[in-house]
């Protein structure tokens, strides 16, 4: 199965509903813009910013860029991998699903990418990849940049250092589910996201996060009021908005510093070395 996305490169209004198939989980959301950014370069994406120029130039010919909307499907369980998404604005979800029930294992924003797969040598996803904050991404064929990464070191480098950080936080989240209360899971989900879309206020319903996290609709209503009552967010017409960000991260359970040391260290390791020309 190739990408749902194929016809959705900067596409004219026509071609809205065909990326707004159904998807597990589907929900309500609002359109209009979820947090305010803070200025970056033109390619926002922290991966191809970090590059060298030579490096970032090599692989810029084949990039294409998209606009990702809300529920659009950039790939599918045992899909074709196609394309390798470089996120710049946003939040992708990654979930898997079975038996119809489906749980998130991951996010992806402005630092990571979708389709790392073929790295391993996998031509399938094993993910179902949904847009969950629209923005903006850059895709590149996977034979593309097989081909780019082949005599290029330093991107085949940071892109491991990132699938790895990212394959850690898939696996952290599967322990998570089965150890950690619902008030340090939904905590925690709400730093991670924070974290990945660089924002503090996010389009999230309770009916998502019940559906994402395999939580009870009931639970997750209780520990929102919760969190509001002890002034950590706010719910403002469909948005939650994070007021007290330390003190929600004090509710999170170990999986958030563990996955966040993860991702800190994917950054430090690929700022350690100084792009050159």
């Amino acid at each position: 199965m190739t990408d749902h996305v194929s016809a959705v490169v900067d596409a004219p209004a026509g071609s809205r509903n065909a990326a707004r198939k159904p998807v597990y989980g589907a929900w309500p959301m609002p359109h209009r813009p979820f947090a305010t950014r803070k200025k970056r370069p033109f390619v926002e994406n922290a991966i191809l910013t970090s590059l060298p120029l030579r490096d970032r130039t090599a692989i810029g010919k084949c990039l294409e860029p998209i606009v990702l909307k809300e529920r659009m499907i950039l790939q599918e369980p045992k899909g074709h991998v196609g394309h390798v998404y470089f996120i710049d604005s946003g939040l992708i979800s990654l979930r898997v699903a079975a038996g119809g029930s489906m749980l998130e294992t991951a996010v992806v924003g402005y630092r990571g990418l979708v389709g790392g797969s073929f790295l391993w040598g996998g031509r399938r996803s094993t993910h179902q990849s949904v847009v969950l904050f629209h923005g903006r991404a850059r895709r590149i064929p996977v034979e593309d940049l097989r081909r780019v990464i082949k005599g290029r070191p330093v991107i085949r480098d940071r892109l491991f250092e990132y699938v790895q950080a990212l394959t850690f936080q898939c696996v952290q989240t599967g322990l998570c589910g089965v150890r950690h209360n619902r008030e340090q899971r939904l905590a925690s989900w709400l730093c991670l996201a924070s974290d990945a879309a660089e924002a503090r206020m996010l389009p999230v319903t309770r009916d998502y996060l019940s559906n994402v996290l395999g939580l009870g609709r009931a639970g997750v209503t209780e520990t929102l009021i919760r969190f509001e009552e002890q002034g950590l967010i706010r719910k403002i017409r469909g948005f939650l908005q994070i007021d007290e960000r330390k003190k929600l991260e004090q509710k999170a359970c170990c999986c958030y510093k563990l996955v966040s040391s993860a991702y800190v260290s994917c950054q430090s390791a690929i700022s350690a070395e100084e792009p050159v020309g």
